[in-house]
């Protein structure tokens, strides 16, 4: 029997093209999944015959509850150093193995510079209204002089720390444990919490969610925004109150928002931040590069062939 295995949320049918899989030899078996499988119950289903299962980031969720329902599965590939939607824990009282790769750092820096940009100089507005035969539409903002607030100065806020240098802007940072250590050679001002939110022009959020992190911007730290400042939220949803921040929105609070992640993902198509007009969204596409897929898949391929030649690397445990 050929050794199964499944490629979940191929969203754009690119995984089979972003790596070698035929060097895994003609004894497995590949299986892309280019939707998204809604429910725990049809996962069970559907897997439950793969030995090995690669997922993307956490577009997936693998609860205890789902891996006790996976009787065939021996290795679980995970894109990224780490996820929080596995529970590795259990799959490794299974004897599952359970293996991650490499990403990129600057992708996710990149999108959020996009995000800033297209909230700032209203550029998804403008595109939209040229095609419509309009001209100037708005006027924006620029960024030279304005105050950015970095929420958590590890390695992606440090990158966006130094991008927003570049600019010309004042950067101030906060996080739970920051020290004047982190702060002090990127010339970045450690600030309180209240201050950051009350001062900052742009506050862009890089905390991975933990329980000390979820909901740590919430209605207290909106209505202390400036009603011109933006949010932008390339971390993850649940790190800012959801619906505190459509509240804000739509009152107008603050003056914008840019998210590449959600409470819920995919985004339902009949949510209310589907119709804000002053935000700008991303469908979480803060990894989604082809430079990006190259190495996640590139090195999800060499986890399988190490796990099948009894040598398993990149073991998260």
């Amino acid at each position: 029997m050929p050794t199964r295995v499944a490629i979940l949320d191929d969203y754009q049918g690119v995984a089979l093209s972003m790596a070698d899989w035929s060097s895994l030899g003609p004894g497995v078996s590949l299986h892309p999944f280019h939707e998204r499988i809604g429910s725990e119950d049809e996962l069970a289903e559907r897997l439950r015959t793969f030995d090995v299962i690669v997922a993307m980031r956490e577009r997936t969720p693998f609860p205890a509850s789902l891996i006790e329902r996976l009787p065939s599965l021996k290795l679980l590939v995970t894109t990224g150093r780490r996820n929080a939607a596995i529970d590795v824990k259990a799959a490794n009282a299974r004897g599952i193995v359970v293996s991650g790769t490499g990403t990129l750092p600057m992708p996710p820096v990149e999108l959020t510079w996009g995000l800033i940009l297209s909230l700032a100089r209203r550029i998804p507005l403008e595109s939209i209204a040229m095609r419509s035969g309009a001209w100037q539409t708005t006027v924006g903002v620029g960024l030279h002089g304005k105050t950015l607030g970095v929420i958590g100065l590890g390695r992606l806020g440090s990158d966006v720390a130094r991008i927003g240098k570049a600019f010309g802007m004042n950067v101030i940072a906060w996080s739970q444990n920051l020290t004047r250590e982190k702060t002090d050679p990127l010339d970045v001002e450690l600030v309180d919490k209240a201050s950051l939110f009350r001062r900052s022009d742009i506050a862009t959020v890089h905390l991975v969610l933990s329980d000390r992190t979820r909901g740590i911007v919430g209605e207290r730290e909106l209505t202390t925004m400036k009603p011109t400042a933006f949010l932008i939220n390339t971390a993850r949803g649940p790190v800012v109150a959801e619906h505190a921040l459509i509240h804000a929105l739509r009152h107008s609070v603050i003056a914008g928002a840019g998210l590449d992640v959600f409470d819920e993902e995919p985004l339902p198509a009949d949510h209310p931040l589907r119709r804000l007009e002053n935000v700008v969204l991303t469908p979480h596409l803060g990894y989604v590069t082809a430079e990006n897929y190259r190495l996640a898949y590139g090195e999800a391929v060499e986890d399988v062939r190490a796990f099948l030649a009894g040598a398993p690397v990149r073991v998260i445990a």
